[in-house]
Order: C-alpha cells, then structure tokens, then sequence
C-alpha cells in the first residue's frame, strides 16, 4: 500500500474534520459538571472524537467523560495511540481567528492545530486508512482520547486505573523522528515570607499556566501616571516590548506584554513577568521589592536554574530548565512564583531538592512527574524507526525533550511526532497552526507503524 497517496486522497476529508474539531473551545474551563469535569466544552471535543468512532464501526469507551477510547483488531496485545484534545489558553494578539480553521499559504491556523488536535486527526485518518485497506489485525488497536494533557494528565491517570495498559504506545504530540526520553516534570512553588513593609506595589498578577511563557503582566501600584509613565517607556522602549498604563481610583495600573512559548524551552518567549519585575526593583523598599528581586534574581536571563544552585546538564537529555509561569502578589499575603522545572534524566532530585533553601522564600514541591526513557534498541523503537525512514527517506534519530506527553504514563510508549526535524515549533504561541503538507505526511507515517505494528503480513 502507498499510504503516501492514500493519505492524499484524504487529504480534504482530514483537514475538514480538523477544523471541526479546532471550532470546539476546548479550553479547560471552570464550569464543572458531572458530566463534564474539565468544562462543556472539553466534553464537547471529547464526544466528537467518540461519535466519529461510533459512525465509523469501532468499539468506543467513554471513561467518565474525561477520557475514551475507539478500539479496533484482535489478538492479545494492546497497540495504543494516545492523543488530546484540550488546549492552552489563546491569549491576546491573534491575527487569525482562533477557533477558525483558516487555511492559508499551505497551513491550518488555530488553537490546537500542532497541539495536538491536527496530530491526533492524523493519527485519527491513518487508523482508518489501515482498516480500509483490508488487512488482518494481530493486535488490538485503540485510539485513546484525554481531555487533561495541558493541566496535569488527571484523565489518562484516572482512565489507567480502570482500562488496560497498552502492551507499546505512541503519542503524536511532540517531534518526529522518535523521542524515547523525557525529563521529569516537576512544580515548584515559591512563597515570600513577608515582613509587614508595604511599598507602592499593591498587587502582581502574571501567568495562567506554569507550562507557558506567560505573554502579560499587570501591576497595580500607589501613585498617578505622571509618576510612572516616562519610567515605563524608557524601559520597555530598552526592551522593545509594548505596555499600557492607565490610572484610576487613585492607583495606576502599568501592564507589560511578552512573548508566549511553551515551558520546555523558556529562552523561545519573552517573560512578561519578569520583565515587569525588573521594572518594579529599582523602585520599590518594602515587600514588594523583595518579591520582584526574587523573580529577577532567579528568573531574569536563567531559565536553567544557576542562580537557584539546582542546574544540572547530562548528555541523555541536556539542560535542566526553569519557566516562572504563574507570579502572583498581594500587600496582604505577600508573593508567589509557580514553576515548571524540566529536569534532566540523571537529575539527582531527591538530593538537589532535600535542603534547598532561598532567603525569604519557602519552597513547595507541588507535583513530580518523574522522567521516562525506553532503551534504544529495544524492538519497539527498531520498527518506529523502519516506519519513518520508509515514509521520509531520512534517517530516524532519537531525541529527547522537555516537554511532557502522554508517553511518559506509559509502560512502554515514546512520543512519535508530528513536527518535522527543523520545523518550527509554534505550540502554545500566537497564530498557532500546522502545515497541511506535513499533517499528510505525518498520517502516511503513523499508517506505515501501525501497519508493521499490528498488522499481519502476507506470507
């Protein structure tokens, strides 16, 4: 079978599911519901994926409407394909319509089009290529849907406790060739013991996710604009960043904008709150300074950890990395800073962390997502890479990254694309989108791995 063509020929049907499912919001929302934990909308993006299972003749799960799964094949064992549909907030700055689907100059614009709505269609389209190709299965396949990827993986690990773990697992949320190694991720929270001395920093508010670079930052601070107006333009005219500043019921409120990136790599963004911070030192005495120290002290050109004294470098998987995602401060309970540590394969944790201190701060390790690495020459790794070079004509290097996927609750599972070696990584960033030419590719590839997978050969 040329899975290449076939995936041609579906390239309008794939593309017009995709922009289906971008339409739905399915930004993880607070109007919970039994029915719909993470938001109506998640449940909405969810139950698409598990109708197209239904009109297309798989066996489809629905796991306490945070998670499912479409099931296809026989046999013993257990191929899962895991992909998610809720996304990242959008943010502000847009020139394409968010939750549109434009298509223009050969790409698909949207939130969720590299991550990982476009990917999991494609995953979704060669699925259905290999069934209609007629062939005998020798393993059970299922598509399996979360709901939570972006905020803490709560539906794949609540649907492990009640459905069978698959014997190997890809998930096509990252990078191509093939990633058998992530970091750990680990949650740290910061928070300033204050001392009572207020200065004219009433309140920091930046960030929304500790897994993005956050784009904005505001602070309402004591004075009128007269005060801070000429101060803040000569600064972010330094930094060729845009502000705002406005004032009102006797305060003034100054706001910073960045650049959003994702928390693996904080050096691709621009840290509006830092910056902010950076802003606020030089004219701050009480509280207030201490707490923007902290943030530029340890956050301000160092996203790997130097000045915390807990970077750490190993040829596995590189740099150790910090992203300061959520900073928060108020004049009557002080500041807090949340980050999102990327931590190297061999990082010795337990010991780097056990007596770790900073002056006037306490640390809190939130959550610890520990790394997960499957051998090179295992068999698994060996066909995924045959499958790619057979598709690509490129040689299947093994990479490892920051980023968290599905594949690291997996016991055995590797994240298998779709970005392309040099394509540029735009998830999480305004203007999101995927390119259309490399979405069917990727849907020619993950068709080849699942058929040398799952598949029986004729003889």
């Amino acid at each position: 079978m040329d899975w290449q063509l076939e995936a041609e020929k579906r390239q309008e049907k794939m593309l017009k599911e995709l922009q289906e499912l971008i339409a739905i919001p399915s930004i993880l929302s607070e109007d919970a519901a039994p029915d719909a934990p993470f938001g109506k909308e998640v449940k909405r993006a969810l139950d698409w994926f598990l109708d197209k299972g239904r009109e297309n003749g798989y066996q489809v799960k629905n796991v306490d409407h945070i998670a499912g799964h479409l099931e296809i094949g026989e046999g013993e064992e257990l191929l899962g394909i895991l992909g998610h549909v809720d996304v990242v907030p959008t943010g502000a700055g847009w020139t394409k319509e968010p939750f549109g689907g434009i298509i223009e100059d050969g790409k698909l614009f949207g939130r969720g089009a590299i991550d990982d709505k476009g990917p999991t269609i494609a995953a979704w389209t060669a699925l259905n290529m290999v069934k209609d190709s007629g062939v005998t299965f020798n393993k059970r396949i299922r598509l399996i849907i979360g709901t939570d990827e972006e905020s803490g993986f709560r539906c794949v690990g609540n649907y492990f406790q009640k459905e069978e773990m698959p014997t190997i697992a890809f998930a096509p949320d990252a990078d191509f060739p093939i990633i058998n190694a992530e970091k750990g991720i680990a949650g740290l929270v910061f928070s300033q013991l204050t001392s009572g001395k207020k200065d004219q920093l009433a309140a920091f508010r930046s960030g929304d996710r500790t897994n993005m670079v956050p784009d904005l930052a505001t602070a309402t601070l004591a004075g009128n604009l007269a005060d801070w107006k000429e101060k803040i333009e000569a600064f972010t005219n330094e930094h060729d960043v845009p502000f705002s500043i406005v004032e009102e019921n006797g305060q003034v409120r100054l706001t910073v904008h960045g650049k959003s990136a994702h928390a693996m790599e904080p050096d691709d963004g621009i840290n509006a709150g830092v910056l902010l911070a950076l802003f606020l030192r030089d004219h701050l005495s009480g509280d207030g300074k201490a707490f923007t120290d902290f943030i530029v002290d340890h956050f301000y050109r160092d996203s790997r950890g130097r000045s915390l004294g807990l970077e750490f470098n190993d040829e596995v998987s590189g740099d150790t990395t910090f992203n300061a995602g959520i900073m928060r401060y108020d004049q009557k309970k002080g500041g807090i800073a949340e980050v999102s540590m990327r931590y190297s394969i061999t990082y010795p944790f337990d010991e780097k962390t056990a007596d770790f201190e900073v002056e006037g701060f306490t640390l809190n390790i939130h959550s610890n997502s520990k790394p997960h690495y499957v051998d090179e020459k295992d068999p698994f790794i060996k066909t995924l890479q045959d499958a790619y070079e057979k598709q690509t004509g490129e040689p299947a290097e093994l990479l490892a990254i920051g980023g968290g996927t599905y594949a690291r609750v997996m016991d055995k599972g590797v994240a298998f694309g779709m970005l392309f070696p040099g394509e540029r990584d735009v998830a999480h960033q305004l203007d999101e989108f995927v390119d259309i030419a490399n979405l069917t590719k990727a849907a020619a590839i993950y068709a080849e791995a699942i058929y040398q997978l799952a598949c029986q050969k004729e003889n």
